[in-house]
Order: C-alpha cells, then structure tokens, then sequence
C-alpha cells in the first residue's frame, strides 16, 4: 500500500526503562511506503524497511527487539544508536582547550581510550521527541541538553537531531549543537547495514571516496599520519565486493579521509546487496568516514531470533577524525560559543 503523499508518521510506546521512564517509538513512512522507525532512547533506529527491485521490503539495519536489551547489551555495539559527545576514539580520555585539560570516563579500558562519549553517551540518553511532516517527507526532530561535566566534557551542549525521510527515498539525518563554554563535538549515526535483509554482507559491493586512511597504533588511536590506500586492501576508489576481503584479514575498523573540502556535502560512499539489489549512496558534510565491518559482533540475538556474528553489518559512520583534539594536523572539533556545529549526511536508497 502507498504512504500519504505527505507520509505518515506513528507514534506507540515502546517500553519504560530500568529507571520506568516511558519511550516511545516513531514510525516514518514516504510516498513510497519506505519505512523507518526511531525511539527517543539514544535517537535509535530500530528498522528501516527498504524495498527490492522486485518491490519486497527488507529491514536492512540491525537491531534488538526490546528496550530492555538495547539498555543492557548497547553500551557494546551502539546498534543504530546517535553518537556524542564524541564518536569514535579519545586517546586517555584526555584533550585539552585553550589551556585547560579535561578528563573523561574511560570506557574502552582495554586500550585506555573514551569510546563513543563514555559509558553514559548519546546512544543512553532520553530525547525530547517532536514529530513534523513536511512538504519533502515525515520528519522527527530529537532534542538533548547535554550539562556541564556529563561524561567529563565541559560546557551545557544543546543537541537537535532531525531524521527526515524524503519521498525521494531519501534518509537525511542533520545535527546542530551550541554550547556556553568551549568544548568538543563530533556527533554521527551508528546504524549497522545489512542490505540484504539478513546473513552476512560478504555479498555487499562497497564504494569509498577516498584516498587515503588515517593508520592506527596498538590501541587504535590514529599515529598522525595519512596512508595512501592505492594498491592496498583498503582501497575502495573503485566498487569491490567484500567477501573475499573479509576473509584474508579480521576485518576494518578504520577512519577514510574523505576527497572533498570542509563543510562541503559530498558523495562519501556507496554500498550494494547483490542478493537484493539495494543500494544506498552516504553524502555528508564531514571530513571522515569510518569503516566498520561488525569485527566484534560475537553471536548476540538480535531481532526476529537472527543472531549477529562477525559481518553481520556494516557500519558507514561520517564524522570528524577519531582523536582530533589531540592530533594537531586532523580537523579542528572545538565548538566555541556563539558558534553552531552542523553536521548533514544522506543516505539515498536505489
């Protein structure tokens, strides 16, 4: 059945978290009766139903299937979760601004490292939720007030979060910040992608515009560097299918720095099914893309009893550089007052 030509848009509880707050659930529909559903429990996408060429709709992201098991096992594997203070990694947990140093949780202790804003970041956090439609599709804008010292960070961030979902088959996802006191952002989406609707994505063609990666040492903290990716096993310039890849090494975990300038919406990359036909395209406004192959995902149940083991999704996260605020030659991440972080990324769905 086709969506309104305004789209729908449902809300439903989903459950009450361990502290009985109530969550609820958000359904977006198109014209074209694409499908995504989002609560306000870390702004998570729970499905996203997409469309075959022969017109049957997969859910191609990955996920649980109670709020219960997103508070208890998330804090792992972030599964469709929004990411802040700071995706990705922060040597130490320790940065410093204009003089003043901060330090925060530590909660990748094997390596030392913060890890997606700490142990409490975004992807825990209750959203204020305000559904919109609008002329281009069903939207909802999540809202968050981040205080002072959360996690270690400084400054009272105000977070607005807006996923669309255009009639274009478009799924845009837009972040604004602005904070009362000097601080670091970098929010991203951390849906896992499986455009096959299930099993592994050995079978995924992938496309990264980029040219180069920025390498890691023992602790996965980025050394500084930027390593060409021609004639390597991280080159993706050109489309490859993933399965042969996947099976010569553990996997990637790895930040692309992507060919385009600052602020700049861009192609970023491209992912096929060959087993469906499904294809998304990613455009962002961010200078990185990190590649993330499900390395770590050790056989948990998600949704409808599927068990996720290694390569079950992939995730595609735009973002700025993992330990910017300590690396002198990454992009600058400090948002000042009176400035307003932004950040757009699209993923269009053929």
């Amino acid at each position: 059945m086709k969506g309104h030509l305004t789209g729908i848009i449902e809300k439903e509880l989903y459950g009450y978290t361990k502290d009985d707050v109530p969550v609820f659930q958000y359904s977006l529909t198109n014209k074209n009766s694409l499908t995504v559903k989002i609560i306000n429990y870390g702004g998570i996408i729970t499905n996203l139903w997409v469309p075959d060429k022969s017109g049957t709709f997969h859910d191609v992201v990955l996920g649980f299937n109670t709020l219960e098991e997103y508070e208890k096992f998330n804090s792992n594997y972030f599964f469709g979760a929004i990411i802040g203070r700071y995706a990705n990694r922060i040597s130490n947990g320790r940065f410093s601004i204009d003089g003043n140093t901060y330090q925060l949780s530590i909660n990748e202790e094997k390596y030392h490292n913060t890890l997606h804003g700490g142990f409490k970041g975004f992807h825990t956090r209750i959203f204020k939720a305000y559904p919109l439609k609008t002329p281009d599709g069903p939207s909802l804008i999540l809202n968050y007030l981040s205080p002072d010292g959360e996690e270690g960070f400084p400054g009272n961030l105000n977070v607005e979060v807006r996923y669309i979902l255009t009639n274009k088959n478009e799924f845009i996802v837009e972040f604004k910040a602005i904070t009362d006191k000097p601080t670091i952002v970098n929010l991203t989406q951390h849906s896992y992608f499986n455009l096959s609707g299930s099993g592994n994505i050995s079978n995924h063609k992938l496309q990264i515009n980029s040219d180069f990666i920025t390498p890691v040492n023992e602790k996965l903290i980025p050394t500084g560097e930027f390593k060409p990716v021609k004639n390597t096993e991280y080159d993706f310039k050109n489309p490859k299918i993933l399965g042969k890849l996947l099976s010569q090494n553990y996997g990637y975990d790895i930040n692309y720095v992507l060919n385009k300038t600052e602020n700049e919406l861009k192609f970023a990359a491209k992912l096929e099914s060959l087993d469906t036909g499904i294809s998304m395209e990613i455009f962002t406004t961010k200078p990185g893309l990190q590649l993330y192959t499900g390395n770590y995902l050790n056989g948990i149940v998600g949704k409808l009893g599927l068990k996720y083991d290694k390569f079950s999704g992939i995730c595609l996260e735009p973002q700025f550089f993992p330990d910017s605020p300590n690396i002198k030659n990454f992009p600058k991440v400090v948002l000042y007052p009176n400035k307003i972080y932004k950040h757009k990324i699209i993923y269009k769905f053929k």
